[in-house]
């Protein structure tokens, strides 16, 4: 019996100290409450419509355009995101990293792209439109060659390191793009952009 106590003991802790490795959980699992949501105003949507919960995952309509984002900005940290496509194709979506003030269909900062084919690429989406974003340096970095992405259905768990100004990019364990950035501060985002897209177990962890 003791024998028993002290081996599911050592489980719990084997349990705990693995989810605190992952740092803060950005997603409950339940609900949106932690989040501030923003979609096209002239959409005339909500966003309840384009982002809900069911089942512990985010399910993202793609359309209209828009995002979620954390309340509290960050600098320097570890995240980690689990995303899939979830109706049999790839479309476009994107994880801001250093989401700046003002909230706007295009905002200022730095951007993990997800589009098919350009998965990984740090972007300034306002810098997309010409407009000045202080000069991201990082602007459509360089990606390399391999593709890590699963077939469209599956989970994969992307994982984004901003140390100081430098960013690094993991897609399925594999190194995808690394580069230095201006914008090294802000919210953490997930986009709605082109088509349905799925999130969850959103982690971050401050270095």
């Amino acid at each position: 019996m003791k024998a028993k106590i002290l081996f599911l003991s050592v489980m719990v802790i084997s349990l705990c100290s693995a989810c605190s490795n992952k740092g803060t959980a950005l997603f409950n699992g339940k609900d949106l409450s932690n989040w501030v949501g923003f979609v096209d105003p002239e959409s005339h949507s909500s966003v309840d419509n384009v982002f809900s919960v069911q089942d512990g995952v985010i399910n993202v309509t793609g359309k209209p355009n828009g995002y979620i984002r954390t309340q509290e900005r960050y600098k320097n940290f570890t995240l980690s995101v689990e995303w899939r496509w979830s109706e049999g194709a790839r479309y476009d979506s994107g994880i801001y990293v250093a989401l700046g003030d003002g909230d706007r269909i295009w905002p200022k900062g730095i951007q993990l792209q997800m589009k098919d084919g350009q998965l990984g690429m740090l972007i300034s989406a306002v810098k997309l439109l010409g407009v000045e974003s202080n000069g991201s340096v990082c602007f459509k970095s360089a990606l390399t060659s391999e593709n890590t992405e699963k077939p469209v259905g599956e989970w994969n768990t992307t994982v984004i390191t901003c140390k100081d100004n430098h960013y690094t990019a993991t897609v399925n364990g594999v190194l995808v793009n690394e580069a230095d950035c201006e914008d090294t501060e802000g919210y953490i985002a997930l986009q709605s952009e082109g088509g349905p897209i799925q999130f969850r177990n959103v982690y971050i962890k401050k270095k």
